[in-house]
């Protein structure tokens, strides 16, 4: 059957003062209405959800319809002119089949709340949030989440992609994860466009770890430069950030075994690298580590209301070990928990490299 509308999500909750409305939704919406407007297999029509807010005295949605551009999220980038922006959450889900979200992983559960009995049953989920939830039995996945309070089949997008350079449609690659074979090639017909290759593999809850745990290791990254290591450090933070990434991802996916080579795809070593380079959660350490300033300031002045997920995800992660009494094995996830949140010195860092079990 046809999928008849994709619906990229993303919006904000203003009763607790958090936008999540995000370049990166917008740059995805970017993709997807322009293949489906030359598709025979969707719809043209592409809703994206945007929570209402005022721009200059305008209504954010009505200026994304009549100038097809997220002037505040995604500035200077063309939207097609088939990407409709619909305020009202339920209204832009009505009668998707397919449903993409793009929204922090805090604010999931009041997402998929609203629109539980909404959607049609055989509606097929793609998320592309890159975090992790901490379970009554440990961890969750995001798509887990999702697909427990929707009953939707799930499937994840997750590799080096960095917002802007997606928008700019500059050459990268991404990875799907998707146990279904007949979903995984609809789907990369929905995504791909030429300078956006996609690879599907079936690892789908591997796929999903790599996109949130590398944010864990970006901050990790962004204290080296803050403190001036250097790049040899950098290259040790990320091996062995790496290191700890498949480990985690042995010791939490147990369904079937852990293959080396999805590590290898975007999802996993890309990203990590792109990440530790280019993303916000190093470029906000970095910053944390110079000024001394909070988290929470940093934020407020550098991400124009977007919310970082390194160190929400590595409070979840540290959560989880603890439960299993292993922060031990993971020092550098630890650290960054211990530095975000415990009030350790961000020179300290340096300390979870040079007693890291690699090193033992």
């Amino acid at each position: 059957m046809p999928f008849s509308r994709t619906d990229a999500q993303y919006g904000r909750q203003e009763s607790l003062h958090y936008r999540l409305q995000s370049n990166w939704g917008s740059a995805i919406a970017k993709i997807i209405g322009a293949n489906a407007a030359k598709s025979n297999t969707f719809d043209s029509t592409v809703n994206m959800w945007v929570f209402e807010e005022m721009v200059n005295g305008r209504k954010l949605s009505e200026i994304i319809n009549s100038e097809h551009e997220n002037v505040k999220y995604l500035p200077g980038h063309k939207l097609p002119p088939n990407v409709v922006a619909v305020p009202e959450l339920l209204d832009a889900v009505k009668d998707a089949d397919i449903l993409i979200f793009v929204i922090p992983h805090q604010f999931v559960s009041r997402v998929c709340d609203t629109i539980k009995g909404h959607i049609k049953p055989d509606t097929v989920g793609m998320s592309l949030i890159k975090g992790v939830d901490e379970g009554p039995e440990g961890l969750k996945l995001i798509s887990e989440v999702i697909r427990e309070q929707l009953g939707i089949v799930m499937t994840v997008l997750m590799g080096a992609n960095l917002a802007n350079e997606v928008a700019e449609e500059k050459f990268c690659e991404t990875t799907i994860g998707c146990k279904s074979k007949a979903h995984g090639p609809l789907l990369k017909e929905l995504m791909q466009t030429q300078n956006f290759r996609v690879t599907v593999v079936e690892e789908a809850d591997v796929v999903e770890i790599c996109g949130a745990l590398k944010n864990i290791v970006a901050v990790g990254a962004g204290f080296c430069d803050g403190l001036n290591f250097g790049d040899n450090t950098k290259a040790a933070v990320i091996r062995l950030g790496l290191m700890e990434m498949i480990a985690f991802a042995r010791l939490f996916c147990t369904a079937s075994p852990v293959s080396p080579a999805t590590f290898l795809e975007s999802c996993g070593v890309a990203d990590l690298i792109t990440t530790c380079y280019g993303g916000r959660n190093r470029k906000i350490a970095e910053a944390f580590a110079r000024t001394g300033k909070s988290i929470e300031e940093l934020e407020k002045e550098m991400l124009n209301g977007q919310k970082l997920q390194g160190p929400a995800t590595a409070a979840e992660v540290n959560h989880i070990l603890k439960h299993k009494n292993l922060v031990e094995k993971f020092p550098l996830f630890n650290a960054v928990y211990q530095i975000c949140f415990q009030g350790h010195p961000v020179k300290e860092f340096i300390t979870c490299l040079q007693n890291h079990p690699e090193h033992m």
